[in-house]
C-alpha cells in the first residue's frame, strides 16, 4: 500500500504543477498588467536605497540597462525626481553621471538608459520561457515514469503474494 500511496502523491504533485502551468499560461496578460502596476507604484514611491522596493527598482534598472516603466521620462512625475533627479541606477555603465546631470533631463539624455524596464522585463521573461518550459517538461516526464514504475511494482508485489502460498 505504500507504493500506491507514493504513486498517488506523485500524481497529485504532477497535477498541481500541471494546473499551475495552465493557469500561468492562461493568465499571463493579467500577470503582466499586475507587474506593470506594481512597478509603476514602486517607481512613484521610490526613495533611493532606503527601502526594499527602491532597491528592487535599482537592481532591475542596472541589470537590464533600462530606466523608468515605459522610458526615462516616467521619473519626471515622481517626488524623487523633483528632489534629486533621475536615480543613479539609470546611468549607463562606464559613464560618469553627476548629480547635476541627473537633475537636468537634457544633460542626462546620452548618459542614462532610454528604454523602459517593463518592456525589458517582459522580453527577458519571454526569452527564458522556453528554457523553463523545457525543464518543466523534463521533470514532468520523470514524474510520469515514476508513477508508472510505482504502479507496476505495486501490481507485481500484489500478484506475487498470492503465488507464494
Amino acid at each position: 500500500w505504500m507504493l500506491k500511496l507514493y504513486a498517488m502523491l506523485l500524481t497529485l504533485i504532477f497535477l498541481v504543477v500541471l494546473v499551475a502551468a495552465i493557469v500561468g499560461f492562461v493568465f499571463r496578460h493579467e500577470i503582466k498588467s499586475s507587474f506593470k502596476a506594481g512597478y509603476e507604484n514602486a517607481v512613484d514611491e521610490y526613495k533611493g536605497i532606503t527601502d526594499e522596493r527602491s532597491r528592487a527598482v535599482d537592481t532591475i534598472q542596472s541589470t537590464l540597462h533600462c530606466c523608468g516603466v515605459a522610458n526615462v521620462t516616467d521619473w519626471e512625475k515622481t517626488d524623487y525626481y523633483k528632489e534629486k533627479g533621475i536615480p543613479l541606477s539609470c546611468c549607463k555603465t562606464g559613464i560618469n553621471c553627476t548629480m547635476a546631470d541627473l537633475k537636468d533631463r537634457e544633460r542626462a539624455q546620452g548618459k542614462v538608459y532610454n528604454k523602459g524596464c517593463f518592456i525589458m522585463v517582459t522580453q527577458t521573461m519571454e526569452s527564458k520561457l522556453s528554457i523553463v518550459a523545457g525543464i518543466s517538461f523534463g521533470i514532468a516526464c520523470f514524474q510520469l515514469v515514476g508513477i508508472f514504475l510505482a504502479c507496476c511494482l505495486s501490481r507485481s508485489i500484489t500478484n506475487n503474494q498470492y503465488e507464494m502460498v
